[in-house]
């Protein structure tokens, strides 16, 4: 059967649920067992971003290009118990980071433990309870709305759709990051947990259907062998 005709069936997003339900709420079962890789992510998610907070300077610190996004607000797309809040979106720093996550049992240990210190300090906000398929940000709300390893369980039809709700939540000059696993050759759907690696090209194509344009992309270093290749992306709405 075809990604696409396996991405119609109803129980598409059911089967995705039930799959995580069943998911230690730790930072091992966010990474599916490899929480190794937690401090190698984060630093290549800091250093990705680093040039749009901080911008970039050169010899004797002089500053070549100057920073385009505000370090106010960011959201979290399927957060799971809050990993890529904590241990990266905080310490950009953003000031204040709202997650979307689907999984009751990950939203509870997020805000009962995993999160509690930050959400006490007002620098957590809102978490959301819901599928990407089901979010719609405030509008105008995010400096960035960032996306990792959590879009191969929409559909390409709500894929599209879910980033032109997010363009409508980005303040002025706000932008979206995502992080996602690359498939080398052709889109791999893993019946395990509902859910489609696309290639580098599937998800370029996606995001220009949506109306993003990238204006950074990089591939994550330093992760074991065997896993899939990581790509990085900054995307911006296009102009209209």
């Amino acid at each position: 059967m075809s990604t696409d005709k396996l991405m119609k069936k109803p129980e598409w997003y059911t089967n995705a649920q039930n799959y995580w339900n069943e998911v230690d709420p730790s930072v091992d079962g966010m990474l599916g067992g490899f929480a190794i890789v937690d401090p190698i992510d984060v630093k290549g998610s800091l250093a990705f971003i680093d040039e749009f907070v901080h911008g970039v300077r050169g010899v004797n610190n002089v500053l070549k290009k100057e920073p385009v996004l505000e370090n106010g607000y960011a959201c979290d797309c399927g957060a799971g118990i809050g990993r890529v809040t904590k241990n990266f979106l905080l310490k950009v720093p953003f000031k204040k980071v709202d997650l979307v996550e689907q999984a009751p049992s990950f939203v509870q240990q997020a805000k009962e433990s995993y999160l509690s210190k930050e959400i006490k300090e007002g620098r957590v906000g809102e978490v959301y309870c819901k599928g990407l398929q089901e979010f719609t940000p405030d509008a105008a709300k995010y400096d960035l709305i960032w996306c990792q390893w959590v879009l191969g369980h929409l559909t390409d039809d709500h894929f599209v759709d879910f980033f032109k709700r997010c363009i409508d939540g980005l303040k002025p000059d706000g932008l979206i990051g995502v992080k996602e696993n690359n498939a080398s050759r052709e889109a791999l759907f893993d019946e395990e947990d509902s859910s489609i690696t696309r290639t580098n090209e599937e998800l370029k194509t996606l995001f220009n259907k949506a109306g993003l344009s990238i204006i950074k992309e990089d591939v994550q270093q330093g992760l074991p062998q065997g896993l899939f290749a990581v790509r990085m992306y900054m995307l911006k709405p296009k102009q209209t």
